[in-house]
């Protein structure tokens, strides 16, 4: 898939919950390239979809959400459960550690704080006889 913004193409596998949905679909939808079309039956443009996105989102009283929103919080989510940059610029198509800061700010530090402490206590305790874990199994089982 080519970005609409900046063009890069970019390889992002289907998550197995959105194959799900995809093959669930009735089958008169799921022949087309495109499953949110206009009222039209055409493909929306990047700021067609943005408005139409804002709408459904002030109907269905979220007037805090957007389309935008929902790549952030797929950032953040990314954050959250330990990604690294690379692999966050890899699916968002960011080419900077600085853009992907601006979408992962707003993190669960809190949670994030908690695993990196239950982390390193956990390393601090493999060392305390020899003084030295040369075993690893600690990187291992908590994706460190």
């Amino acid at each position: 898939m080519s970005q609409a913004k900046g063009g890069k193409d970019l390889w992002i596998a289907l998550a197995p919950q959105l194959l799900a949905a995809i093959v669930a679909m009735p089958a008169a939808l799921s022949n087309h390239l495109c499953f949110l079309t206009t009222q039209f039956g055409a493909a929306f443009t990047r700021a067609g979809f943005g408005n139409w996105f804002r709408e459904q989102c002030d109907a269905a009283g979220l007037p805090h959400c957007s389309a935008h929103g929902l790549r952030k919080a797929n950032m953040r989510r990314m954050a959250e459960i330990g990604l690294g940059n690379q692999g966050m610029k890899a699916v968002s198509g960011h080419s900077k550690d600085e853009e992907v800061g601006h979408y992962t700010a707003a993190a669960d530090q809190k949670r994030m704080a908690d695993d990196a402490i239950t982390r390193l206590a956990r390393w601090e305790m493999s060392n305390r006889g020899s003084g030295l874990d040369t075993s690893n199994d600690y990187r291992f089982e908590n994706g460190g």
